[in-house]
């Protein structure tokens, strides 16, 4: 079945997709957004970037920080950020559940690609 990759825009104010939402789960399950970037291949600026994105976007921050230094530094997703993360899981979830039988059927119609390419 296809997978179904949701991105909603909110306007010119931002917008959530796949990519910060995953950033999310790998900051909550690494406790560093330096980490969470590594483990998705992207610098740590570009994960920076998007935390303060993330930040800027919602009524509160997603993700909190802490400075590094002799004890170290960190990062945890907010109760705000698992709740803008589980509604968004959620809407993936219904969409998939929504939209499966048509996507099925679109796929039914793709041409053979030869080498899958």
């Amino acid at each position: 079945m296809p997978d179904f990759r949701i991105r909603v825009v909110f306007g010119p104010g931002g917008m959530m997709g796949p990519g910060k939402a995953d950033l999310l789960e790998h900051i909550r399950a690494t406790g560093s957004i330096a980490a969470a970037g590594r483990e998705m291949g992207m610098s740590y600026r570009r994960a920076w970037q998007l935390v303060e994105t993330l930040n800027a976007m919602f009524a509160g921050p997603l993700v909190e920080s802490t400075r590094g230094g002799a004890r170290g530094g960190g990062a945890q997703v907010t109760a705000t950020g698992e709740a803008v993360l589980a509604e968004y899981r959620a809407l993936e979830a219904a969409a998939r559940a929504a939209g499966g039988a048509h996507a099925a059927r679109l796929r039914a119609m793709l041409a053979d690609i030869p080498d899958g390419k």
